[in-house]
């Protein structure tokens, strides 16, 4: 379960430097993003791990605390906590309740928001770069991480929240296509579990806050931080967001997941689309063969309507308006997976095709043509993708998070660039069997081989990856 919560209470100068920033940004970080951003790096006095890049184009600066502090580190039974836990670190602070925090987030003009995944939580912070304002929203944003009151009252809301948005969720073939698909891939390894009701009624005010005791610490943080500040005021920053944490004590660890024994897996639904999914566990973010497989899945199935899978299934066969892989790189081994929709009566024949197709590609691998025409898109492509603050503050938190070099924004263009035909064809011979392929297809039932298919769709691309 990914939650994403974004406190919005802007004041009309704020709105206004906003926008202009969507406006100027892109122009401001062309000649930056060509030699990629120049990142500072420096651990303060209690462990947090500081990553600052300067950019004075426009006067606001973006800052990200994020902590191994992921779902992949919920107790067993009590799925969702790590989620609840970011959730309500603005729901009341020693002294303040929701209302009050609201209010003094729409007093300094600034944004805080957060978000947690697999892997991490944190906070994220958009303010003016002018002291007064800065030092306000900082000074919050400094208080909701270390002194979280975490109300009874609030709990059960947005438990009761959670609770309604995921039965809604279960009607639906994917939501049960996706969660029994993790669950196969990944057995009894952390990144397999999902939220239950369960696990959501179960979990209590308590564990919220030992939670947060034991993840929420200055040693494990990383603090991110782009924009309109010296280094000097860079490193009172982060001091000050981490000053009141708990110091910490050993850092959470994950294990490899195992490979799983390939599986066909069915679930029932009326639905006349069968949802269907493949895959196992892929790479990790600093995996050796990281670039192979990345530009070597743009030609399986990342690239949209120039990929392999597109044009076997889709245009050749029309089996599927959307067919995709894609590979998410996390602490761990994160899930390589291809998706699709189809009628059900045709569920069978598309993913015979589906399948033939990455066979193919394992067996033989790419041709030169396509790795180039593959590269030549991701390098061109690489600059939007720092072409604002935001942008490049996303990309530096994932580089202090997970330890990357620091030239890896510079460097990126350059691996892909190397990457060959025969790089590919021997990191997916090594990394993609079909003895570990995971299969999933969850409904279908509702087609009976006749009618009209739904609206076409945009095949998803999601090849890329940071």
């Amino acid at each position: 379960m990914r939650i994403h919560i974004m406190i919005r209470h802007l004041n009309r100068s704020f709105v206004a430097l906003a926008a202009l920033a969507a406006l100027l940004s892109p122009l401001a970080s062309t000649s930056a993003t060509a030699a990629g951003p120049d990142i500072k790096h420096w651990t303060a006095p209690n462990g947090a791990r500081v990553y600052y890049v300067e950019s004075h184009a426009l006067p606001l600066v973006d800052i990200q605390v994020g902590f191994p502090a992921g779902s992949a580190l919920d107790p067993e039974g009590s799925a969702g906590l790590a989620g609840l836990t970011r959730g309500m670190l603005d729901a009341g602070s020693e002294g303040l309740d929701e209302q009050q925090i609201a209010e003094r987030i729409a007093d300094t003009g600034a944004r805080i928001g957060g978000s947690a995944d697999s892997d991490q939580a944190g906070l994220s912070i958009r303010t003016l770069s002018s002291e007064a304002e800065r030092n306000a929203a900082i000074d919050l944003a400094a208080r909701l991480l270390a002194k979280p009151t975490f109300p009874a009252d609030v709990l059960e809301r947005e438990r009761a929240r959670a609770v309604a948005e995921l039965r809604d969720a279960l009607t639906r073939p994917d939501t049960l296509a996706s969660r029994r698909f993790m669950a196969a891939v990944y057995g009894s390894h952390p990144y397999g579990r999902s939220t239950t009701v369960e696990s959501l009624q179960s979990i209590t005010r308590d564990q919220l806050v030992q939670f947060h005791r034991n993840y929420y610490t200055a040693n494990t943080a990383v603090v991110a931080i782009v924009g309109d500040v010296t280094r000097e005021q860079a490193d009172d920053i982060a001091r000050r967001l981490t000053a009141d944490l708990p110091a910490g004590t050993a850092k959470p660890t994950l294990p490899t997941p195992q490979q799983p024994a390939a599986t066909v897996e069915r679930i029932a639904h009326p639905s006349a689309q069968a949802h269907i999914l493949i895959g196992l566990p892929g790479m990790s973010r600093d995996d050796p063969d990281y670039f192979p497989l990345l530009v070597g899945n743009y030609v399986l199935g990342g690239g949209g309507f120039v990929s392999r899978l597109t044009k076997e299934v889709r245009e050749k066969r029309g089996f599927a308006y959307s067919v995709y892989s894609y590979f998410m790189p996390l602490r761990v081994a994160g899930p390589f997976q291809i998706g699709l929709q189809t009628r059900g009566s045709q569920s069978e024949e598309a993913l015979r095709v589906t399948r033939a197709v990455v066979d193919d590609f394992i067996a033989k691998g790419p041709t030169a043509a396509e790795i180039k025409a593959a590269r030549d898109n991701i390098v061109n492509g690489f600059g939007l993708r720092l072409d604002s603050n935001r942008k490049i503050l996303d990309h530096v938190a994932m580089i202090g998070f997970y330890q990357l070099p620091l030239d890896w924004l510079e460097t990126y263009p350059k691996r892909v660039e190397a990457v060959t035909p025969e790089a590919v064809r021997d990191a997916f011979a090594r990394r993609v069997h079909d003895a570990n392929l995971v299969t999933v297809i969850a409904g279908g039932d509702g087609d009976s081989g006749g009618g009209s298919a739904p609206a076409a769709a945009t095949p998803k691309k999601a090849g890329h990856g940071k």
